[in-house]
C-alpha cells in the first residue's frame, strides 16, 4: 500500500492553500493541503507497527512549533510546482529527518524542501503566469503545528489518515 508523512496546517493555511488549488492542483479533490514530512513510499501491511512505533517515538520526542509561510515560490525548472513556502524550515527538516534515518530506507526523488503546494502540472506558460501575479501577494499566514499524520492512498487515489502522532506540547 502506498503511504507518506504529512502535516495537515490550520484550517486557516488550508482555506488560502485550497483558494488557489482549486484552481491549479490536479489533487484538490484526493488530499487537504499539506506540508510533506515524507513522501510517498510503499510498505508492507506487515511492517506497518514497526513504522508507527517508530513515529510514536518521534512524535513524542518533538516539539510543537509554529510554522511561518511568507511567500509563493516554484521548484522551476525542475517541476512546475508552485508552493507557499516556510519562512522556519528547521522544525521541518528536523522531523523529516527522524523519520527518514530510522523507518523508511528510500531514497527521496527529491531534496527535503518543506512547503505547502498550491499548483502542479502547469505548463511553463501558466507557471510563469501564476507566479508572476501571486509573486506580489502579501503572504503572511501562520500555523500551530502539534501533529502529523501518516496517511495511506485508497484505490480512487484519495488520501485517509492511517494515524495521528502528537507533537510534545
Amino acid at each position: 500500500m502506498l503511504y507518506s508523512i504529512v502535516v495537515f496546517p490550520s484550517s486557516k493555511v488550508q482555506e488560502v492553500a485550497n483558494s488557489y488549488r482549486k484552481r491549479y492542483d490536479p489533487a484538490y479533490a484526493l488530499v487537504p493541503p499539506y506540508i510533506r514530512l515524507k513522501e510517498a513510499f510503499d510498505l508492507d501491511e506487515a511492517k506497518l507497527p514497526e513504522l508507527v512505533s517508530h513515529l510514536e517515538q518521534v512524535a513524542s520526542s518533538s516539539e510543537s512549533f509554529t510554522a511561518h509561510f511568507h511567500r509563493v515560490s516554484s521548484f522551476h525548472p525542475t517541476t512546475n510546482v508552485i508552493y507557499l513556502a516556510v519562512q522556519n524550515k528547521e522544525p521541518f527538516t528536523a522531523l523529516h529527518e527522524q523519520i527518514v534515518n530510522k523507518c523508511v530506507s528510500e531514497k527521496e526523488t527529491y531534496a527535503y524542501v518543506p512547503h505547502l503546494t498550491i499548483g502542479r502540472d502547469l505548463s511553463d506558460d501558466e507557471l510563469r503566469d501564476v507566479t508572476g501575479q501571486l509573486s506580489m501577494a502579501k503572504i503572511d499566514l501562520t500555523s500551530e503545528i502539534d501533529r502529523f499524520h501518516l496517511i495511506y492512498q485508497l484505490e480512487d487515489g484519495i488520501w485517509s489518515v492511517y494515524q495521528t502522532f502528537l507533537l510534545n506540547k
